[in-house]
């Protein structure tokens, strides 16, 4: 029981560190992103063009947090909303050019802090590591 306990307890830990992390290293690289508007970002760099309830649904987190997340990266000109034509009450979130523009340094940022995290543990054992996590997920979702 207490082991359980432990992956939960590390679970977030780890989720909390690796936001505050993500940002201190954003902000001493003059990207100006919290860690979930980078989440939402990276979200439509790959997926392109997308309504405020997909990006919800992909990066599990509640509309109004979405909204809020979008209405600052609009603020900073990264993100535009457009009425989607064939339902005028759904937003479709679309990236500016300014938002394209950090695409390709934004990710690196990601990607070399989180190699840093991860420094000294065998590829093997980050492989476990995040089939243990999507097993995790899966069960939760199966308890919904």
């Amino acid at each position: 029981m207490i082991l359980v306990k432990q992956a939960g307890v590390y679970v977030n830990i780890l989720n909390c560190k690796l936001k505050k992390c993500l940002a201190e290293v954003f902000k001493k690289n003059g990207v100006n992103l919290t860690a979930e508007q980078y989440l939402v970002m990276d979200t439509l760099w790959n997926e392109g063009t997308l309504t405020q309830q997909a990006i919800a649904y992909i990066i599990q987190k509640d509309k109004n947090s979405v909204t809020q997340f979008i209405d600052n990266l609009e603020k900073k000109g990264l993100v535009a909303r457009s009425v989607a034509k064939e339902d005028r009450r759904v937003n479709n979130i679309v990236v500016t050019a300014e938002g394209m523009a950090l695409k390709d340094s934004t990710k690196q940022l990601a990607i070399n802090t989180m190699g840093l995290a991860l420094k000294d543990i065998p590829e093997e054992d980050v492989h476990t590591f995040v089939t243990v996590l999507k097993k995790i997920c899966g069960n939760i979702g199966d308890l919904g």
